[in-house]
């Protein structure tokens, strides 16, 4: 299951970082890595981007970025 797929309200824990190169260096760099807990705040009435809270802070996702991290 990816983060695109969770709706608003639920909580989840990364699994793993999918991707290659640059685009999987900066979602690690914002704080999403395997383990860590995420929980969705809001999405976008198109889907596109989510709003998550991750360590602490908020972060909005794209929804390109949200399938690359696979979660449980």
């Amino acid at each position: 299951m990816t983060l695109k797929e969770i709706p608003c309200g639920k909580s989840v824990k990364v699994t793993k970082v999918a991707g290659e190169g640059p685009v999987k260096r900066r979602i690690m760099d914002m704080g999403i890595t395997k383990g860590v807990e995420v929980f969705v705040r809001k999405v976008a009435p198109l889907g596109d981007p989510v709003e998550i809270t991750v360590r602490g802070y908020e972060l909005s996702v794209r929804k390109a970025d949200a399938e690359m991290i696979q979660v449980e």
